[in-house]
């Protein structure tokens, strides 16, 4: 049991950890870009934990939404009432949300989110008298959470080896990377031709049995923030409106502000069937997700059958719901989405400047407040290290004993490859950012020379 007394964890307690391997420091305090630990260190928090913290740490305001909520109505369930919290967050989300995306049903993680996006859209080929449409693809290199359905729509090797004669049938079609290229090509001469492999991937299957294409419109922690090629969403959302398929962006991570804009696929200038929100959603402070669905599909459902087959005990929570709003509201009123959009160019760029000497590191890429760097062992041909040497969480330790927080990214190049993010709260300053290039340069230079 770890106390107030104790710095680290201690092995011998009760909680079974996410991490099994070493004991973790106790965090006791956080606010803005720092969070300190027990023993008084302080570490500056250059990814928001897991690209989840985007407003910073210690928000008094949703602090005090949470409370108001608790004394007010801290439960009630979703089929016998709503509330104002939830009422007023899918108000405000919907008038920032693309085209035709006016309704949001609020879950409690990204994986329910996406469980719930597909089911979703297997239920508006229901209502449509499509039962024929069942199919779902999706892209290797992706990640869409970790319970089953996620876990079978998902493309991380490591997650899903483990637990494959469990996982239900999708079909996966190759990422949009142009760095390692599926096909060998180079962009732009290759057409994109990652894009045109959903067409193909269609027709092989049948397209009157395809339900759904789900994708991340800008990847994440697997492919360590790889930004698509310009046009590939718009292929993609052209492919589907042709063949009848619904589009499902996951926006759990790169959504919310992360890239720029409220919703990542507004760079692209498409609006999705359904989109995915979670991490940023509440900055954090609570676990909270949305899925949000255009008023023509939710229109169908309720001329229909009357009610989504679906639900959840803790789905809608006024709770996180008031955490939302008020996270929502810190975004609109100190415009740190405009802030990500002007300053994420000069992160990105001081990051180049910092890194992409370095012999090890093959790639500076991102948008935003999303960058990732991926490291190789040999620069010129991107052969990557050995997932056995472990170079990702290696210089994760040497940055994070630094006192800098960065995410890790594996499996880049098959089950090789290591990569890391940076993708600080909005309101990082010039100086902040300064500590946390520092220390990165000096982690790699430790761990590779």
């Amino acid at each position: 049991m770890v106390t107030e007394k104790q710095t680290m964890s201690d092995s011998s307690g009760h909680v079974f950890a996410r991490r099994l391997d070493r004991p973790l420091p106790v965090a006791i305090r956080a606010e803005g870009v720092w969070i300190e630990d027990a023993s008084g260190k302080r570490y500056l928090d250059a990814s928001g934990g897991a690209i989840v913290v985007n407003v910073g740490h210690g928000r008094r305001e949703i602090a005090d939404a949470v409370a108001g909520q608790i004394a007010a109505c801290y439960y009630a369930h979703p089929t016998m009432f709503t509330t104002p919290a939830v009422e007023q967050l899918a108000d405000v989300l919907s008038g920032h949300a693309p085209e035709g995306i006016s309704r949001f049903y609020f879950v409690s993680s990204g994986s329910e989110a996406v469980e719930t996006a597909i089911k979703l859209a297997r239920q508006v080929h229901l209502e449509a008298d499509r039962a024929q449409r069942f199919r779902l693809i999706s892209r290797w290199k992706s990640y869409h959470g970790l319970t089953m359905g996620a876990l079978s729509a998902m493309g991380r090797t490591v997650f899903r080896t483990p637990y494959t004669p469990m996982l239900t049938d999708v079909t996966h079609i190759p990422a949009p990377y142009c760095l390692r290229c599926s096909y060998g090509l180079t962009y732009p001469q290759c057409g994109v031709r990652c894009a045109l492999a959903l067409e193909e991937t269609i027709e092989n299957l049948g397209a009157e049995t395809v339900s759904a294409f789900l994708a991340e419109t800008v990847s994440g922690g697997t492919l360590a923030a790889y930004v698509p090629p310009p046009e590939y969403l718009s292929i993609v959302a052209d492919i589907c409106r042709r063949y009848g398929v619904l589009l499902i962006l996951d926006e759990v991570l790169c959504g919310m502000g992360r890239t720029g804009h409220w919703f990542a696929c507004q760079q692209y200038g498409v609006s999705p069937d359904i989109v995915t929100l979670g991490k940023g959603i509440a900055g954090g402070a609570m676990a909270l997700s949305a899925v949000g669905v255009q008023e023509k599909h939710f229109e169908a459902i309720r001329s229909g059958s009357g009610n989504f087959v679906h639900g959840g005990t803790f789905s809608h929570h006024p709770v996180a719901a008031a955490a939302g709003l008020a996270a929502v509201g810190i975004l609109e009123r100190e415009h740190l989405v405009a802030r990500v959009s002007e300053f994420g160019p000069v992160l990105g760029e001081r990051l180049r400047t910092a890194l992409s000497g370095h012999p090890h590191v093959a790639d500076v890429r991102g948008i935003g407040f999303l960058w990732g760097v991926e490291l190789v062992a040999d620069k010129a041909s991107l052969k990557p290290f050995p997932r056995k040497e472990k170079v990702a969480e290696r210089l994760y330790e040497a940055v994070f004993n630094r006192g800098v927080i960065v995410y890790k990214s594996t499996g880049l190049a098959g089950t090789d490859g290591d990569a890391f993010l940076v993708a600080p709260p909005f309101i990082i300053t010039d100086e902040q950012v300064d500590i946390a290039l520092a220390a990165i340069r000096e982690g790699l230079n430790e761990v590779l020379g």
